[in-house]
């Protein structure tokens, strides 16, 4: 016959106090003379008590879990920091519950006002424009936000795409090349920064950017628009393009079109996703340093949920990682 599970009323009962008692003891709300604690603890020990974790929560209010909502999951980018901010939930006893909004802004707002009923804090990607957000700063549970804000009052934590953008396009200039493309993604905010730093570098140098726009940040797009971009009249030197997804799309298509990469054209991209070393030629990107920036999405949040004061926005430097998708130009 199976043991049935030790129950609150059998600890008090061992311990010789009330069940109220052992709730608060064990929720921590309250604190008990030496000889009242050790009783409890020893009965939980012989009984081999287990708090049931939804009781507690309706007790204190509180769900040890913390949502997380991001735009694709099939993204790595977007993998990589869900295992960091995972790593550090678990080392402070909390729950990641992931929701995917499938880059599918209609979606946000309803998926995120769920969430906020079901855990303790959120950490949120989101592609609404600021004007769009201002409903979020009003959900009642602690947020951080993943990106740069320039209005709303939320905690944020971003990578410093601008400087990015900019050392890519640095390294492609010195490789000798000055017919620069980029295949962009507007519907991002971070598209924005990252045109910036590729324009301070280009305007510097008195060179023009022809800019391709992508319907969405994937491999299917990268591929779609390659015929566009390699079969046109001003075919350039080189390609950066918004994420490495459509870096590896692109470089597909333009293989099957007999393009050789990166003798006809150099191609770049960003997140430093973990394919992207294993392709040929391996990829040129930037390391957006994706996990590190889950982590200190993470330990920001529950530092809030602490009550402790935090620092509006922290940046995540980049890091460029060279391959052999670039190559000097030929004369």
């Amino acid at each position: 016959m199976k043991k049935t599970a030790s129950t609150i009323r059998d600890v008090a009962a061992a311990a010789q106090v009330s069940t109220a008692t052992v709730s608060k003891f064990i929720n921590g709300a309250q604190r008990f003379s030496p000889k009242v604690e050790a009783a409890i603890e020893a009965a939980i020990a012989t009984l081999g008590y287990r708090s049931n974790p939804l009781a507690k929560s309706m007790i204190t209010g509180r769900t040890n879990t913390i949502g997380l909502s991001v735009l694709d999951i099939t993204n790595p980018h977007f993998s990589s920091i869900l295992k960091g901010a995972n790593r550090v939930a678990h080392d402070q006893g909390f729950s990641v519950l992931l929701v995917d909004t499938e880059e599918t802004p209609s979606r946000e707002r309803r998926t995120l006002e769920e969430l906020s009923r079901r855990v303790d804090g959120m950490i949120v990607f989101s592609r609404l424009r600021e004007k769009e957000m201002a409903w979020m700063a009003e959900i009642d549970k602690p947020l951080v936000f993943f990106g740069s804000l320039a209005e709303l009052p939320l905690p944020t934590v971003a990578s410093d795409d601008h400087a990015g953008a900019y050392m890519l396009t640095q390294h492609l200039r010195m490789l000798g090349h000055r017919r620069i493309a980029y295949l962009g993604f507007s519907k991002s905010r971070r598209d924005e920064e990252r045109l910036g730093g590729i324009r301070e570098s280009l305007n510097a140098a008195g060179l023009e950017l022809a800019i391709f726009d992508a319907e969405a940040p994937s491999l299917a797009e990268g591929e779609r628009l390659c015929s566009a971009i390699v079969l046109g009249s001003q075919r350039p030197d080189a390609l950066i393009c918004y994420n490495d997804l459509m870096a590896l799309g692109f470089m597909k298509e333009a293989s099957n079109l007999g393009m050789a990469i990166p003798q006809d054209i150099s191609v770049v991209g960003f997140d430093n996703i973990p394919y992207g070393k294993y392709t040929t030629p391996a990829l040129t990107t930037v390391d957006l340093q994706s996990e590190r920036m889950g982590a200190t999405a993470m330990e920001k949040l529950l530092a809030v949920i602490r009550g402790e004061h935090v620092e509006k926005l922290t940046k995540v430097a980049p890091q460029l990682i060279l391959r052999t998708s670039t190559v000097a130009r030929r004369p």
